[in-house]
């Protein structure tokens, strides 16, 4: 499996220019953005503050047309979603209801079966800053419930049940203790060829064994999955693009403004490879993004149950020239 973790960075020459009144993108389901419909998974649509609000009104559909999300974002693209969001399944019927603050999950997440019963609902601190990447820590599990809406988990307390995302197979079970995780859980990721036990000690993961396909059998503590990271942090990246980028002069005189989409791969080395425009501004613009981000020192490797592991990275670069 290779975790897609989005990383938004915005580095601008100076103020960034306002919006249109309208911005419609054409997205396929790994987050890469196409230059027509007729490619795309959906259909993003991100339409200018109402009255009042300073937060734009972001919309995506699924290709035939029907609701695939409604929500408000601070920012025009990639979103970073304010308040609550609400996503639905293709049948129109809702998947989740989650809430934000500054683009992360801040309070009540509630997600539904297929079938439209609540499945389970989380709740998330106001303060994230040290929330786990994967979902064995950082937030509380307030209920979990069959298909048929019988109840495993009620008040924070029971046994339960997390599947996969097409809630074909359990993916993973244990018990809760006053919303956290505590005792032994069990799970297998067949995306991954991987079996796990691990224990929790009042939602603290103390210790986890995994075992792949092929036997290979090994041991982490903490969490599950680490991203990868800049060495110095999330701070120091931003310094080094800001330090490295330089404005085209041919952009600059031409006025060309625009925010490059990157994607890439951080090796298990912590080497960054397959460096590609996701979405383009202009080939002058695209070049220099793609050059600064070549030059990247290493990075620390993500790992995920103790082993390092590639992973797929979208950066979102801006170029603006001050008015």
């Amino acid at each position: 499996m290779k975790p897609l973790f989005t990383l938004a960075f915005f580095v601008c020459a100076a103020q960034v220019a306002s919006a249109q009144r309208q911005n419609v993108y054409f997205l396929k389901n790994n987050g890469k953005y196409v230059d027509v419909r007729d490619s795309a998974d959906y259909v993003r649509v991100v339409r200018e503050p109402d009255s009042a609000s300073t937060l734009y009104n972001v919309f995506e559909f699924y290709i035939n047309g029907s609701k695939k999300l409604m929500g408000k974002s601070i920012k025009i693209n990639p979103p970073q979603y304010q308040g609550m969001c609400v996503a639905y399944f293709p049948s129109g019927k809702r998947k989740s209801l989650i809430n934000y603050k500054n683009g992360v999950k801040a309070g009540e997440d509630m997600e539904f079966y297929p079938n439209g019963r609540l499945y389970t609902e989380f709740s998330y601190p106001e303060d994230n800053k040290d929330r786990t990447l994967d979902r064995s820590g950082g937030y509380l599990i307030k209920a979990n419930n069959d298909s048929l809406g019988i109840a495993l988990v009620t008040d924070g307390n029971g046994y339960y049940k997390g599947y996969n995302d097409e809630f074909t197979y359990v993916e993973e079970e244990g018990p809760v203790k006053e919303g956290k995780r505590d005792g032994q859980w069990k799970g297998n990721f067949q995306n991954i060829n991987t079996t796990f036990i691990e224990t929790y000690n009042n939602g603290l993961l103390v210790s986890g064994t995994a075992t792949t396909k092929d036997g290979k059998v090994n041991t982490y503590t903490q969490s599950r999955w680490v991203a990868p990271q800049f060495k110095g942090g999330l701070e120091r990246f931003g310094r080094f693009l800001s330090n490295n980028i330089k404005y085209p002069d041919d952009a600059r005189r031409d006025g060309t403004e625009g925010t490059v989409i990157l994607t890439f791969v951080v090796e298990r080395d912590g080497t960054l490879t397959d460096i590609k425009v996701s979405r383009s501004v202009a080939p002058i613009i695209d070049e220099e993004a793609i050059r600064v981000l070549g030059n990247s020192p290493k990075w620390v490797p993500g790992t995920q149950f103790g082993l390092p592991v590639r992973v797929q990275y979208s950066v979102p670069v801006s170029f603006a020239l001050s008015r």
